[in-house]
């Protein structure tokens, strides 16, 4: 069933489509594909998604706020319009540091 919020030929502004939550974390997926999936995440300040790994390649796009990427043990502190990579099969944890929302795009490896 495809979503109606995110159909195809659609202009959309994903910082408009995921809102805050109190003491929380709101995740919509976007796409979801055999391949790998696109989700749109909101975090309030001090949330936490804590260290895992997953056999998708990912790529986080900071849309709004500021968080901190943990990849393999090493910080990386992200503001709005900043990206990083998080290689698959390598532990990985994000972080609130204030209130962000990001779009997660995970393409799965061979």
């Amino acid at each position: 069933m495809e979503s109606t919020e995110f159909g195809h030929s659609m202009i959309m502004k994903f910082n408009e489509k995921v809102e805050y939550s109190a003491e929380g974390i709101v995740s919509k997926r976007v796409l979801q594909k055999e391949k790998g999936n696109v989700s749109l995440f909101a975090f309030d300040k001090g949330q936490q998604l804590s260290e895992h790994s997953a056999p998708f390649d990912a790529l986080v796009q900071v849309l709004d706020g500021e968080g901190e990427i943990i990849i393999n043990g090493k910080s990386h502190h992200l503001l709005e319009g900043e990206t990083i990579i998080m290689p698959a099969n390598v532990a990985h944890a994000v972080f609130a540091v204030e209130k962000f929302k990001m779009l997660l795009t995970m393409i799965k490896s061979e």
